[in-house]
């Protein structure tokens, strides 16, 4: 079981910019200029943007996937990527946080807090189990007279549709805080 498809596996890199006020169209022409770069490297799978949003969170989200950490840590590391952060500099109030992250631990960040080794899997599996019935089941209660002409497939769905945006935007970051000491127990 040597073989690197069983021991790499995806993973993420968050970074976050806070954009200094006026920059932004600056910084979107930044981001149109990278991010076929970082495409071109070994591994790359995709990039996701969160854009800032009232009320959710001021700075920009830059989410990229690889197939694996090596090639991962070789876009971080390499040159011409740091060329572009000393581009992207006049352009951010902060220097870039990142986050490499490889599973369910996502759900486990607080934001603008500084980064920890993940739970330990247990109490992410234990408080995974918990979030997802609690919110599962209290959106199919309220939508299930909404959803009951719809076909079956369609319907469930919306309903995973609903319960991970909550689970994500919602449930996990509350559920984060409030047994935040038993997560992370040595902070």
């Amino acid at each position: 079981m040597n073989d690197p498809k069983f021991t790499e596996h995806h993973v993420t890199a968050v970074i976050t910019h806070l954009v200094k006020p006026g920059r932004e169209e600056g910084y979107e022409e930044w981001m149109r200029g990278i991010i076929p770069v970082a495409k071109t490297f070994d591994g790359h799978l995709g990039v996701n943007i969160l854009r800032p949003e009232k009320n959710l969170h001021p700075e920009y989200i830059i989410v990229l996937h690889f197939d694996n950490q090596k090639n991962l840590q070789a876009w971080l590391d390499s040159d011409v990527r740091h060329e572009w952060i000393e581009r992207a500099k006049p352009l951010i109030q902060t220097s870039e946080n990142v986050q490499v992250v490889t599973g369910l631990e996502t759900w486990f960040v607080l934001p603008r807090q500084p980064p920890k080794l993940p739970p330990k899997r247990y109490k992410m599996v234990l408080l995974s189990w918990l979030a997802v019935f609690v919110t599962l089941s209290t959106v199919r209660y309220f939508l299930k007279s909404l959803l009951a002409y719809l076909p079956e497939l369609l319907g469930q769905i919306i309903i995973i549709g609903i319960v991970v945006c909550l689970l994500t935007y919602v449930v996990m970051p509350q559920l984060t805080r409030l047994f935040y000491k038993w997560l992370y127990p040595n902070s």
